[in-house]
């Protein structure tokens, strides 16, 4: 039985204090578990609350109780929470220089900005922009966030946090600085079902205010067929149903952007930040095949399709973004809680997605974004992004994915699993690997990269491999980076081929390293490491077509190589090119052989090439 003191306080959790020993004592707002099992009055005249920093409450010379610990006080992210700054400045942790009250009403009333995709690099990176702007008073407006895939993201991870988060950023010196994101106005789900939520995008869409609208939804999120080549169920069924009824993710963005049609062809920005390639076209595709097909079946306007295919009237900007945002580090997480920040743990949707109050990320950033915003945009050059035509973005884009970035990311990966690593900064200790990136981007890359103007192709590559990849905050790993090689080998170095074979001053011969990560990861995909361990070969869509052709390979026996390999090499698909027509497809067999001898061929290969470089 419940006395009636636990009756009343288990039904009236908001009550400050409760009677007790002719005294009033305070007492917790929320009791999760019977009151009786929180407090115990003693004949010392004490309460314990157990999880409470401190624990003992003592009454002071007034009857009132007072906590020993006080000054040990832990943060949470809530608005409430951020009020005592001495507590959060103490720690080390920035908090936003600006009102969000205020903030927050400017947005409802003029809506600037609407984001689609809750994940990791849009607090970390976006909303961080967006920051900079507020703190400076350059924008009086923040940001609207709508998830479309996870609606859990927003309900657990975003609203219970008062839509803050805590952004880690890790430096390469070892230090980390800590920032509470506060940019964000509003968390929505793109959700026809949260007749709220969608009433509200709907009436954000309408508003004359709106400039653009973002999305890092993944390059997937913009596919609309299948593995056939058809138009996906979803799709299709959206097709037929039209805007006030279509149900996919694009399928509602279609229909909002009808909205925005139907109240005065307000124009719009629709910006793509995902990391793929003319991302802005990948957009326009998928949102155009709805304006298309609803025109088609007379389920709405037939200016709509014109005013999507005018970009005076709705622009699909390209864009180029680069900043890693790995999933939340246990090192970092074990920091923060040193410091008092409790807010610390992990939820995993239903969905299987991975969300923390905080988000770790590295210093380094680029965002460049094609200028082409028909009703204005927010002033974030101010804040660091590049502003600039479509054809410089593409530089940009090829700089990072054919020579700077994304072919050394690749060589490390596969080095990186024949030779037992399971960090990419731990590699970058190795002198061979160190060296043979380092060949790969300034030897055979940069004589034929494509120079952007913005950026320097040579410090970018300095940045990459002298502070960023040797971070070791950065819990990258070889192992995530390998995935899908197969779909990532012909831009990564197959450009750089063409390149050497088009250019009558260079030679394809020149290229010695290129082929020795082809033939790393021939030597890869037979999943034994150098030691002669076998390791599980990460993800990728070809594997198990290209398992099956090495098929009989062992490391330590002879083999008849041209055989086994003449159908991988040959395969332009893979490559770029085929590598025999190029004159490659001899010397990666060479190599590859060279690989396969035996327990530490791998290691003893890279030192005999290198030492000849």
């Amino acid at each position: 039985m419940m006395s009636k003191l636990e009756m009343q306080l288990g039904a009236q959790g908001l009550r400050s204090r409760f009677f007790c020993f002719g005294k009033y004592f305070p007492i917790r707002p929320f009791y999760p578990r019977p009151i009786a099992q929180l407090l115990q009055c003693n004949q010392q005249k004490r309460i314990w609350i157990p999880g409470r920093r401190g624990g003992k409450i003592e009454p002071s010379e007034t009857g009132s109780f007072h906590n020993k610990n006080q000054e040990e006080k832990v943060m949470r992210l809530l608005d409430r929470e951020l009020k005592d700054k001495s507590v959060w400045e103490k720690a080390g942790i920035e908090l936003p220089g600006f009102d969000r009250e205020v903030m927050k009403a400017e947005t409802a009333k003029c809506p600037q900005w609407v984001h689609f995709g809750a994940g990791n690099i849009f607090r970390a990176f976006p909303a961080a922009l967006q920051q900079k702007l507020l703190n400076e008073g350059v924008e009086k407006t923040g940001i609207i966030v709508a998830e479309g895939y996870d609606y859990e993201i927003v309900k657990k991870a975003y609203r219970p946090q008062d839509d803050l988060s805590l952004l880690v950023t890790l430096k390469a010196n070892g230090t980390i600085e800590k920032t509470v994101i506060g940019s964000l106005a509003q968390s929505l789900t793109v959700d026809r079902h949260d007749e709220a939520d969608w009433n509200r995008l709907k009436e954000i869409f309408a508003s004359k205010s709106l400039q653009m609208v973002s999305f890092t939804i993944t390059e997937k999120g913009y596919s609309l067929t299948g593995m056939d080549g058809n138009y996906r169920g979803d799709v299709a069924a959206d097709f037929e149903a039209g805007p006030d009824k279509a149900d996919s993710y694009i399928g509602k963005l279609a229909a909002l952007c009808y909205h925005r049609y139907a109240n005065g062809r307000l124009p719009l920005a629709l910006v793509s930040m995902d990391n793929c390639s003319h991302n802005g076209d990948k957009l326009y595709a998928a949102v155009h095949a709805y304006a298309e097909a609803w025109t088609k079946n007379g389920l709405v306007d037939e200016g709509f399709l014109a005013y999507i295919e005018n970009p005076e009237n709705v622009s699909f900007p390209w864009s180029m973004i680069d900043k890693i945002t790995p999933r939340p580090d246990d090192s970092v997480k074990k920091m923060l809680e040193e410091v008092g920040f409790t807010d610390t743990e992990s939820i995993v949707t239903s969905k299987n997605t991975y969300v923390a109050p905080f988000v770790n990320a590295e210093e380094a950033e680029y965002l460049v974004i094609e200028d082409a915003f028909p009703n204005g945009r927010p002033a974030l050059e101010k804040s660091g992004v590049m502003f600039t035509t479509r054809e410089t973005v593409e530089k940009v884009e090829r700089m990072k994915v054919c020579t700077c970035l994304n072919p050394l990311h690749t060589t490390l990966a596969v080095y990186g699993c024949l030779l037992g690593y399971t960090k990419i900064s731990e590699e970058m200790k190795d002198q061979d690997l160190v060296k043979l990136v380092e060949i790969i981007g300034y030897k055979e890359g940069l004589p034929v990269v494509t120079d952007p103007g913005i950026l320097s192709p040579k410090k970018f590559i300095d940045e990459v491999l002298q502070i960023r990849v040797p971070n070791p905050f950065m819990p990258d790993t070889p192992q995530r980076i390998a995935c899908d090689t197969s779909q990532k080998l012909s831009i990564r170095f197959g450009e750089t081929i063409k390149e050497y074979a088009a250019r009558p001053e260079l030679q394809v011969s020149d290229l010695k390293f290129i082929p020795m990560v082809q033939a790393g990861w021939c030597r890869y995909l037979l999943g034994v490491d150098d030691e002669g361990k076998t390791f599980t070969v990460s993800p990728d869509p070809m594997y198990e077509s290209l398992a099956k052709q090495l098929e009989g390979v062992k490391v330590g026996e002879a083999c008849d190589v041209h055989k086994v390999l003449e159908p991988i090499l040959s395969n332009a698909k893979i490559f770029g090119v085929n590598l025999y027509e190029v004159g490659l497809g001899e010397r990666v067999e060479d190599i590859f052989t060279e690989l396969a001898a035996g327990p530490g061929a791998v290691r003893a290969t890279l030192k005999k090439h290198l030492a000849e470089a």
